[in-house]
């Protein structure tokens, strides 16, 4: 069996919510939120949080988790775990948002099962599907459209595709989820390709290994995410938390 952890990036100083990781949510730290949701994936070895701020750190270990320190000068997270994987003899690295408090283990291990299955695939992106027309408007929510066998054409912070001309039966409007599935030697190949400017331009980090020629499949998982991308979304996810079954298996 390959070996897989999954790493989560966390940082304190988020331009639209700063110190993000450490809001509580139901009490809380969201970052520990995201840990222990993410710990219960069975298919994991490890779960570490990748960190360039000492506060987050010492409130992991505070809580009984494992957490690595980075250096403070990435633009891209995909950068950060890259650092903090190095530390590990790993097959497999997912890459777990700590912006997403309801990450249910079921969807790291279909992050996983590509990759276990097909060996030429380097790399598996969890989307889901947009149901209101607030969120496919929203730039906080990546849009997806892909090719007919699942790889990923392209990820804009726009309205993507155009429902101008069709909005009919079977056609998905697909958001990118902060849970990606990387083989290890092509996560560190990826930090040394160079940025390239769709990536720069809708501020994605995936782009850049789509516009070298790299295949990402997109993997269409069913659940309710809410990403926390400014404070009104901690009441959010704190209403969704109510009908959460999952909690009570934390540990």
């Amino acid at each position: 069996m390959a070996k897989t952890i999954a790493i989560i990036p966390a940082r304190m100083a988020s331009v639209r919510f700063p110190g993000k990781p450490l809001v509580k949510i139901c009490g809380l730290p969201m970052i520990e939120h995201v840990r222990r949701r993410v710990a219960l994936c069975d298919k994991l070895d490890e779960v570490i949080v990748a960190t360039c701020d000492k506060e987050i750190k010492r409130v992991v270990e505070g809580y009984g988790g494992k957490a690595v320190m980075t250096a403070d000068t990435y633009e891209r997270c995909t950068d950060r775990i890259a650092e903090a994987a190095r530390s590990f003899d790993i097959d497999i690295v997912v890459n777990v948002q700590g912006d997403e408090p309801l990450v249910m283990p079921g969807m790291i291990e279909k992050a996983i099962l590509p990759l276990e299955k097909e060996q030429s695939l380097s790399c598996v992106n969890l989307v889901s599907e947009i149901l209101n027309d607030e969120e496919f408007n929203d730039p906080n929510a990546p849009k997806v459209v892909t090719d007919i066998e699942g790889n990923i054409l392209y990820i804009s912070r726009e309205a993507i595709p155009s429902v101008k001309k069709y909005n009919g039966p079977g056609y998905l409007r697909l958001k990118q989820l902060g849970i990606i599935s990387f083989r290890s030697k092509f996560l560190q190949l990826f930090t040394k390709l160079k940025p390239t400017p769709l990536e720069q331009v809708e501020s994605v980090d995936m782009m850049r290994a789509i516009e070298h020629g790299y295949k990402v499949r997109a993997v269409v998982i069913e659940g309710r995410m809410i990403g926390v991308d400014c404070p009104r979304d901690v009441e959010r996810v704190e209403e969704a938390f109510k009908s959460d079954k999952l909690i009570s298996h934390y540990r």
